[in-house]
């Protein structure tokens, strides 16, 4: 197979281009700002135009050394001496296309399937292209959507091939460091490229747009680690051996778990909260007790601008509205555009269909940093049913293995999870994390959950902004800072305060409860947190 790099995979459409502009000059500017393949699609012509269409596209493309390719027509590739040909589900076989094209030819092939992925390594094409990801104008959808969390067990059927795969469909700037960190598989393996169409061709200026796609590509894969979150590596020193190494590990969270409560303190993050309305107020609240900075808002109107200024967002579907679902939308995308972090509290999510389409739509559009959530809601959302809900609480004992399930699913929604309970476990696919502070009097107050996420927001807010301020941290993914550790921190901080509210002799129960442990947060100390935690690493 030819060594081709696939990056920036560019895939016309006349009819997309702005007045003035003509196809042959806005082509050459593609490439000079960083086009790497070029597909003719032009499905509305007569042959005889796609003919002479495709040899002055392929002279340019000639003139920069970019391979070319012709969409299904293999006649017009022959006559136009085109690089190869991409071929999809319902056109000419890719058995037919080889035998006619010269030898060596490129030949892509669109795949929307497992068993697509299959019959093409079966084939032994060159490359695929995967989708459609997102929604499109540029093109009327065949297939249905499989969104970015629906890409990495195609690619995952790639593992010990030599086949490239280039995600298509309604990829732009603004949704290509989601797409490429939430379309990774369990293997780490990454796609080799992503298709575009309307972000170039619609552009004035397409030399811009396409230096634009590939400096946010080659950021992300030149700083590529082969961890779920993108980390050097894990933080807990996974695969340690021996109760020496792993009380190491334990010491040294609870060291970067010290460093997030002193820096809170002086820092005092916004966190965004579109939370659940029974609450909201105990979680503000308790986001200014840990010493951050709360806003409530739910307008979509102003997301893009609290996106810009705020340290993180907390999108909780607890009361969740058919209305309120655009803005959680608009936030998390544009938390992502700007890498801020996004904890989900997916509530209830098991409890019906509406909350269980909202989810989905919301884990396609953006990406979490943290998903946070109780046995029976992590189950709905893994899609398990080992353990089942009662609205928003949890009904049994809980996960015959919690630490291999909370792994799992940080693994397949590349992000942080936390798993509450009795004990919580956190993990960020690759080390498990298990506590065990708390008090019973958690599960007797309204929102307990709730305002655990609020924690957390902060906490990874702190992360996210000491992270910014180090110049030695550099990452092109979607994530900045310590995740895993500022979750670990929200659920110690809360979790060590509720012990210590209850010591203190003021909690006489449930409704003495919250007001006590909003003070003890204020009071709480990184000395009370280095000596309360009881903390595991797995």
């Amino acid at each position: 197979m030819r060594n081709i790099d696939y990056s920036i995979y560019l895939v016309t459409g006349r009819d997309l281009l702005p007045p003035g502009k003509g196809f042959l000059t806005s082509l050459e500017e593609s490439i000079q700002g960083g086009v790497t393949v070029v597909q003719l699609r032009e499905k509305q012509l007569d042959t005889q135009e796609f003919i002479d269409l495709a040899i002055r596209s392929k002279a340019i493309c000639d003139k920069y050394n970019v391979p070319f390719l012709i969409n299904d027509r293999v006649d017009v590739a022959l006559i136009a001496k085109a690089d190869g040909v991409h071929i999809g589900q319902t056109d000419m076989s890719v058995e037919q296309a080889r035998s006619l094209l010269p030898p060596g030819s490129i030949i892509g092939l669109s795949c929307t399937t497992v068993d697509h992925i299959r019959e093409a390594v079966r084939l032994q094409v060159d490359y695929v292209g995967i989708g459609p990801v997102w929604g499109t104008q540029t093109k009327k959808l065949t297939n249905p959507i499989i969104g970015v969390r629906g890409v990495g067990a195609l690619l995952a059927e790639l593992d010990g091939t030599d086949i490239k795969a280039v995600a298509i469909s309604g990829i732009k700037s603004t949704n290509l460091l989601r797409t490429l960190h939430g379309s990774m598989s369990p293997t780490h393996h990454a796609l080799d490229g992503i298709a575009v169409v309307s972000e170039i061709v619609a552009s004035t200026d397409p030399r811009s747009a396409a230096q634009r796609l590939k400096s946010i590509f080659s950021e992300f894969r030149r700083t590529y680690i082969p961890h779920p979150l993108g980390y050097p590596q894990s933080l807990t020193l996974s695969g340690s051996n021996g109760p020496e190494n792993a009380n190491a590990s334990a010491n040294s969270i609870l060291d970067g778990v010290v460093r997030l409560m002193d820096e809170i303190r002086k820092t005092g993050p916004l966190v965004h909260q579109i939370t659940n309305t029974v609450v909201a107020t105990q979680s503000a609240n308790v986001t200014l007790a840990i010493g951050a900075s709360p806003i409530m808002a739910t307008e979509p109107r102003e997301m893009e601008d609290l996106a810009r200024i705020c340290g993180a967002l907390l999108v909780n579907i607890g009361t969740m509205r058919a209305e309120n679902l655009d803005g959680m939308l608009l936030a998390g995308t544009f938390a992502n555009s700007f890498r801020k972090p996004v904890i989900f509290d997916p509530v209830g999510v098991g409890a019906s269909a509406f909350r269980k389409a909202s989810v989905r739509s919301l884990l396609d559009t953006f990406q979490a940093s943290v998903i946070k959530g109780n046995a029976g809601e992590l189950a709905a959302l893994a899609g398990t049913t080992e353990v089942e809900s009662k609205g928003v609480d949890s009904v049994g004992s809980g996960f015959k293995d919690p630490v291999n399930f909370v792994r799992n699913l940080a693994k397949r929604e590349r992000c942080v999870v936390v798993l509450t309970g009795p004990t919580d476990y956190i993990s960020d696919g690759v080390s498990v994390v298990a506590l065990s502070n708390g008090h019973e009097h958690l599960g007797r107050i309204t929102g307990s959950g709730c305002i655990l996420g609020s924690c957390i927001a902060s906490y990874c807010a702190t992360a996210s902004q000491v992270a910014q301020a180090d110049p030695n941290i550099e990452s092109g993914g979607i994530f900045r800072g310590d995740m895993f550790t500022a979750a670990i921190a929200g659920v110690l901080v809360l979790t060590v305060a509720a012990e210590l509210a209850v010591k203190s002799g003021d909690v006489k129960g449930p409704g003495t409860f919250l007001p006590g442990l909003i003070d003890t947060l204020w009071r709480l100390t990184p000395e009370h947190v280095r000596e309360l935690a009881r903390i595991t690493v797995k």
